[in-house]
């Protein structure tokens, strides 16, 4: 046992050093989740709002061919130009300007729906140029002699 007096032991090694690894890998880790979660909440706010655009455009579309149909002049008279969208498009709310630039020229037409999202309204604006109409009844052309094309058929064959 006197040889063991005169050796000296190595240093055992320090478990601190460990500890630390895992306390920094752990703080990393939940960095990344919070980043990874923050990334999904934001992409998640943006499709819903890319939603709520796209059912927007739908709707000023569907206004503007109302617009279309009733004509720029009949379409004020009949409808409102503000109000709400009926369920299933509660929340969205719409305006129509109609706007005669001149005699003979279109009227220009702004759809305009508004929805709200986040501290303030979002809204999505078509503007277009609609001609007046001109009334309903629809007089084809026809040639002021009936042609017998029956007739012609076989006078060019007696020929």
């Amino acid at each position: 046992m006197e040889g063991t007096k005169g050796r000296r032991h190595a240093p055992a090694p320090r478990r601190g050093i460990a500890l630390l690894d895992v306390i920094v890998g752990g703080v990393m880790l939940g960095i990344g989740l919070s980043v990874v979660l923050s990334v999904t909440s934001r992409s998640l706010a943006t499709q819903s709002d890319g939603e709520k655009r796209l059912v927007a455009s739908w709707l000023a579309d569907g206004l503007l061919a109302m617009v279309l149909v009733e004509g720029p002049v009949e379409y004020p008279r009949r409808y409102h130009p503000r109000g709400e969208f009926a369920p299933p498009f509660d929340g969205f709310e719409f305006e129509i300007d109609i706007e005669a630039i001149s005699v003979g020229e279109p009227y220009r037409v702004t759809a305009t729906v508004r929805w709200p999202g986040g501290r303030n309204y979002r809204e999505v604006s078509v503007e277009t140029l609609i001609a007046r109409r001109l009334g309903d009844s629809f007089q084809p052309r026809a040639p002021a002699d009936p042609v017998d094309r029956f007739a012609r058929y076989y006078e060019d064959e007696d020929q």
